[in-house]
């Protein structure tokens, strides 16, 4: 707000004052309503720059409402007034005190005096805004400080719980020290990975492409051929990123030990697509691997499965299945793209089904992406599956 935006009241309803003053603040491009009494005046204090008032406007008015103005004016705020008092006279004290930041002039004066005291009034209204907007943003600033705060508590307590039941399960499900050794650093390392991604955003997206990449990168060959990625840009709130990061760690793992990573020939091929409309939004991921040893149905159920269980549904209120076809395994799972994250989710591709279909395995357009050599766990490839471990 500047004296070009913020007009400046006149209220002098006697003689040609009025008149007089606006032209004088005009020609110097100065913005002025004249206001035809003082309860109009006091209407338009908020939106205004500074008021020139006539002593004589105020002695023969009801100035109650002005003192109430004045009195309940925010902390930041000294709102500027210039009194124009009568030739010998002295400004009336009662007045003075009332208007509080004041400066009087006693007519007749020269234009330049108006227009420079009408300047200084406007610039300080200018400086009190200023302080106003900064004082505004350290609020916000400090409340946003305070909502990190405890959602990072928040956070840390989550985390927390979850490394400790990867402990627990970890060390349960482990036949050895060094296998629980093996299985536990890969799985706090997957939770980590997921972890800086949604630093990159201040905790609140990652890409669903970034996480894949971030898990499967270590077991592609350089030449883009054994995971192939294909589907639109799609960031996930960080309610979503973690579970759904931790389930594409436990399948990536499987996958080593007994799929399409434990044979020189197998590869895998994800695709995902975001589908339905407004609040029936939902993410839908199709994992299948391709040319490792056959699959057999599991004697058991793992940890992995059960963790992969657990997150999904409860966390992500997710539809998932799981197919053991003997070419390879198969995944898909159906997310509802709904709550606190929903209005941070990116775009995705125009024209895509508004509704939710459960797609055929085979076909699609997969697009490989060239995996940056890493070391990832070093898991011993074997022939049967007996399980998600």
């Amino acid at each position: 707000m500047d004296e070009h935006t913020a007009p400046v009241l006149i209220l002098a309803p006697s003689g040609r004052d009025a008149a007089v003053a606006a032209a004088i603040l005009g020609e110097v491009g100065v913005s002025a309503t004249v206001c035809p009494d003082l309860d109009a005046l006091v209407s338009d204090l908020d939106r205004a720059g500074g008021a020139i008032v006539t002593e004589e406007a105020l002695l023969h008015s009801d100035r109650r409402a002005l003192a109430t103005w004045v009195r309940q004016q925010p902390p930041w705020s000294d709102f500027p007034f210039v009194l124009l008092t009568s030739r010998g006279g002295h400004a009336d004290t009662s007045l003075t005190e009332l208007l509080g930041n004041v400066t009087v002039l006693e007519r007749p004066f020269h234009p330049s005096v108006l227009v420079n005291a009408v300047r200084c009034a406007s610039r300080a209204r200018q400086r009190q805004h200023e302080a106003e907007a900064y004082l505004l943003e350290r609020k916000q600033s400090e409340e946003h400080q305070m909502l990190l705060i405890r959602e990072l508590q928040h956070r840390v307590k989550n985390t927390l719980a979850t490394v400790q039941a990867l402990l627990r399960a970890t060390s349960r499900s482990a036949s050895s020290v060094e296998e629980f050794k093996q299985v536990f650093e890969a799985r706090v390392l997957s939770l980590s990975r997921t972890h800086y991604l949604l630093v990159e955003t201040s905790w609140r997206t990652a890409l669903l492409r970034d996480i894949l990449q971030s898990e499967l990168g270590p077991y592609d060959d350089g030449a883009g051929t054994r995971v192939l990625l294909s589907g639109p840009a799609v960031e996930l709130p960080a309610e979503l990123a973690l579970p759904i990061g931790m389930a594409i760690h436990e399948l990536t793992t499987n996958a080593a030990k007994y799929g399409a990573f434990s044979t020189s020939r197998g590869w895998l091929e994800v695709e995902w697509d975001v589908r339905g409309q407004d609040g029936g939004r939902k993410l839908e991921l199709w994992w299948s691997e391709h040319d490792g040893p056959p699959v057999e149905p599991p004697s058991r159920k793992g940890f992995g499965s059960r963790l992969i269980q657990r997150l999904l549904m409860t966390q992500c209120r997710a539809e998932f299945e799981f197919a053991f076809d003997r070419p390879g395994l198969r995944f898909q799972m159906s997310v509802p793209l709904l709550g606190a994250g929903l209005e941070e989710m990116s775009a995705w591709r125009a024209g895509e089904p508004s509704s939710v279909s459960r797609p055929q395995w085979a076909g699609g357009t997969s697009q490989p992406w060239r995996g940056r050599p890493s070391s990832g766990p070093d898991l011993e490839p074997r022939r049967v599956r007996p399980s998600l471990s």
